[in-house]
């Protein structure tokens, strides 16, 4: 702070622009990163990117009966959910740092 309690509004900005560039970085490893869910014991699983986009679904054969295909798709609906989750998680683990981190700004409000 400079004299007079105004902060240093260079050191903000240096501030923000490090904030920036870690969210941007976070961002780009969630893009990157992939994660399965799966239910049924593993008859279906799904992976998807740390932004939650379905990649791939993979189904064993023992799921598959043409009699009663409402369980393979609740165990598919069941299979992305539990993925979607654990990329909601990983998003969290890496970008909840920085939801927190304006408030060290001392910017009013935050």
């Amino acid at each position: 702070m400079q004299p007079g309690g105004q902060p240093d509004m260079q050191q903000l900005m240096k501030q923000a622009q490090q904030m920036q560039q870690q969210l941007m970085t976070a961002q780009q490893e969630l893009a990157e990163s992939e994660v399965e869910g799966n239910a049924g014991g593993g008859l279906v699983t799904a992976t998807v990117s740390g932004t939650g986009e379905l990649l791939a679904l993979t189904i064993d054969s023992a799921a598959v009966d043409p009699t009663d295909t409402e369980t393979l798709a609740d165990l598919v609906v069941a299979a992305v959910r539990d993925a979607t989750r654990v990329a909601a998680d990983l998003a969290q683990e890496k970008m909840g740092p920085m939801a927190g981190g304006m408030g060290g700004l001392g910017l009013p409000g935050m």
